[in-house]
């Protein structure tokens, strides 16, 4: 993880560099900071993907009765359709609970370094299982989830389908794996930035490519770079100057409390910029809903740089160039429950 001291000397690096590029010079400078997304999704290690494994994952990711209540269902909070969050401060879960944190989007989140704010997810697959387990979310338990769905016909047959050769082939590791290897398919490839990266200098006009600019010479991209335009390190909210306790809630210490590290005090993992148009509100407490304000917020409280509006107008304009193709998904008919399928429990 890259140390407070070091996002400030890059940050600071960067403005009093501020090079006025040539278009082709920007081109290239942005190749070197930034990936395109793939037009494939990524293998996901030790965890193959097979058509029967991704169709039971889309299953299981529509499914409510995953879920004590049988009313939430993975796509509640990561809607697809909705740039894969759900357009709310914080989710709704077990019994109108409300999580402690905005839902991050699903959509490419397999580029990520790690899930959740705070990282306590090593992939995708780990993630899985946590809104499951979790009593303010999906309040059930490993070995209820398994129970359940052993007693759906349709999954006993799914699942003999996607992993055979097993004794048993609905466990709760299958459950995580198949869930895992659909959210990898949710990619956004395509975006104007994406053609940008590939060569075409045409896919931004004026003023992204200003925004562009800009949003490298000020020193975002110190943080938000790589395939993500972020999410690829972790960073304390607030280098410069934290936010007002809305924005950066006094009793939310981040990654503190995956670690119990001092310096991890008030540090996340750094958001994907990917179809941040699409997703408000921002930051993990959620609480701003203007893209441009957050990028306001950002400029003040990571760089110490009071952008102008002008500045923010370019930036926030960049930023509307993130945003892909949508991921086109069928939705999918699920196994009916029968007579001695557990029933919710609300």
């Amino acid at each position: 993880m890259r140390s407070l001291s070091l996002i400030a000397s890059l940050s600071l690096a960067s403005l009093l560099a501020a090079p006025a590029w040539s278009q082709s010079d920007l081109q290239h400078q942005a190749q070197q900071l930034f990936k395109p997304i793939p037009s494939t999704p990524p293998a996901l290690p030790g965890n193959p993907a097979t058509a029967q494994r991704v169709a039971l994952g889309k299953m299981l990711y529509f499914d409510p009765r995953l879920s004590e209540s049988h009313a939430i269902s993975c796509n509640s909070c990561h809607m697809v359709g909705m740039g894969g969050v759900d357009l709310q401060e914080t989710s709704l879960g077990h019994r109108w609970q409300h999580g402690g944190r905005n839902a991050p989007t699903v959509y490419n989140a397999v580029f990520d370094i790690a899930q959740f704010w705070d990282g306590r997810a090593k992939d995708l697959e780990q993630q899985a299982g946590g809104p499951l387990v979790n009593p303010v979310e999906m309040d059930t338990t490993e070995a209820h989830v398994v129970e359940q769905l052993r007693a759906i016909p349709g999954y006993v047959q799914a699942f003999a389908k996607a992993f055979p050769g097993g004794s048993e082939a609905i466990t709760f590791e299958n459950i995580r794996r198949a869930i895992a290897l659909f959210e990898a398919t949710l990619i956004t490839p395509n975006a104007p930035f994406d053609r940008y990266l590939k060569g075409d200098a045409r896919a931004l006009d004026g003023s992204q490519r200003e925004g562009l600019a800009l949003f490298i010479n000020k020193g975002c991209a110190a943080c938000h770079a790589g395939i993500n335009v972020g999410g690829a390190m972790y960073a304390p909210f607030g280098v410069v100057e934290r936010p007002g306790a809305e924005i950066l809630p006094p009793d939310d210490r981040g990654r503190f409390a995956v670690t119990k590290t001092a310096s991890d005090a008030y540090v996340f993992r750094v958001p994907s910029l990917r179809n941040v148009a699409l997703t408000p509100p921002y930051f993990h407490s959620g609480k701003v809903w203007d893209l441009r304000q957050a990028v306001a917020v950002m400029g003040s409280s990571q760089l110490g740089a009071q952008l102008t509006d002008a500045e923010i107008d370019s930036i926030t304009a960049f930023l509307g160039s993130l945003s892909g193709d949508q991921p086109q998904v069928t939705l999918p008919i699920l196994p009916p429950s029968v007579a001695t399928t557990p029933r919710p429990k609300p």
